[in-house]
């Protein structure tokens, strides 16, 4: 622990508890509760239409600490986070539609629903590594699509409307739904950010980095990297779960298409940009894509009003992957980190400010 819990001025932690620590300082307490507060007002500031980009990067959030879970700080790669997200979505809308559940218990069966898939589509990280259990995973993504394709429970891929929410008596409209929904995503986001944050405090959560290093290392020191591995699935396809049923409430109904392959490779996109291994990386991905994915929009628009493109031509559907893919290559070539990296170096600064060293 610091000297004074107020400032940073150096290292005097003497008992592991003392480490184990979130906060170091009161200023980093501080600076938590301030961002809470301006996030609590940002909804009276922003127009309804980019309050909606606020609640997608937030849901996106919820996911991407989970493919964070199990590609970042384990290190399984995983390009079905999507499939889990649909897991968690088609789970909540029938516990809501069939259970006549309400919202805050329909949500979470979808994220116990995407726990117990990605417990089982995990065993194969048992004896599967690196590219191959990445195909396992893909594997995985086309079957949750031609399963659900095919399942008349499910409607055949077909809309599945969710009832309205209400909360405090006040009822999610189509005047009020990004308003309501903004202050229910916030809590969840918060919440399941600060669980994370804690589980690596303890064993279990050093116990994933460990086997992300080094596995065989990991086992000498006592650590099953079997039981770890599917830990990380588990952990990783709960908040999957989770994030779904949001999106599904959000959107109103649950359409396959949601959860396709796409969805996928911009997860892992948002992961890789915001830096794997990162918490702060998990909420800096999403902004970043989601916010690319708007300026392209917008100039894709500009672009067919300048009559460049022939009539009919798309332009959004070619640049919208163009630009993801640029963004990931242009990311692991020249900040493999991530934008977790560049807040780490700001916090660096501003923490020595105004000296240099």
């Amino acid at each position: 622990m610091p000297a004074s819990r107020f400032t940073q001025t150096g290292n005097y932690r003497t008992k592991y508890r003392q480490d184990q620590t979130i906060f170091a300082t009161y200023a980093e307490q501080l600076s938590l509760i301030v961002l809470i507060g301006l996030l609590l007002l940002l909804p009276l500031i922003l127009p309804k239409t980019m309050l909606r980009d606020v609640n997608m990067i937030m849901i996106y959030a919820v996911a991407v600490i989970g493919l964070n879970i199990t590609t970042g700080y384990t290190g399984l790669i995983n390009i079905g986070q999507a499939a889990f997200m649909g897991v968690g979505a088609y789970a909540t809308a029938l516990a809501a539609t069939r259970l006549n559940l309400p919202f805050f218990l329909a949500i979470p069966i979808g994220g116990l629903a995407g726990a117990l898939v990605g417990t089982f589509v995990g065993l194969p990280s048992l004896r599967l590594k690196y590219l191959y259990l990445a195909v396992a995973t893909l594997a995985f993504q086309i079957i949750f699509e031609w399963g659900v394709g095919h399942t008349p429970l499910l409607a055949q891929g077909g809309a599945i409307s969710l009832p309205q929410v209400q909360v405090f008596g006040v009822k999610a409209t189509f005047f009020n739904h990004n308003f309501v929904w903004y202050y229910l995503i916030l809590p969840v986001l918060v919440v399941m950010g600060l669980l994370w944050r804690n589980v690596l405090r303890t064993k279990h959560g050093r116990s994933l980095i460990a086997v992300r290093d080094n596995d065989r290392a990991a086992a000498a020191m006592g650590i099953n990297p079997g039981t770890a591995k599917i830990m990380a699935f588990m952990i990783g396809s709960f908040y999957a779960g989770i994030a779904g049923g949001l999106f599904a409430y959000f959107q109103k109904a649950v359409v396959i298409e949601d959860y396709g392959l796409h969805i996928s490779i911009q997860l892992l996109a948002m992961a890789i940009v915001g830096g794997l291994g990162s918490l702060p990386g998990s909420f800096l991905g999403p902004l970043f894509i989601v916010t690319l994915d708007r300026l392209v929009g917008n100039g894709s628009q500009w672009l067919g009003a300048q009559n460049l493109f022939p009539a009919g031509v798309d332009v959004a559907t070619a640049l919208r992957p163009l630009s993801f893919g640029l963004a990931i290559v242009l990311f692991l070539m020249f900040e493999p980190r991530g934008l977790a990296n560049w807040w780490r170096l700001s916090r660096l600064y501003f923490k020595k400010w105004p000296y240099k060293f």
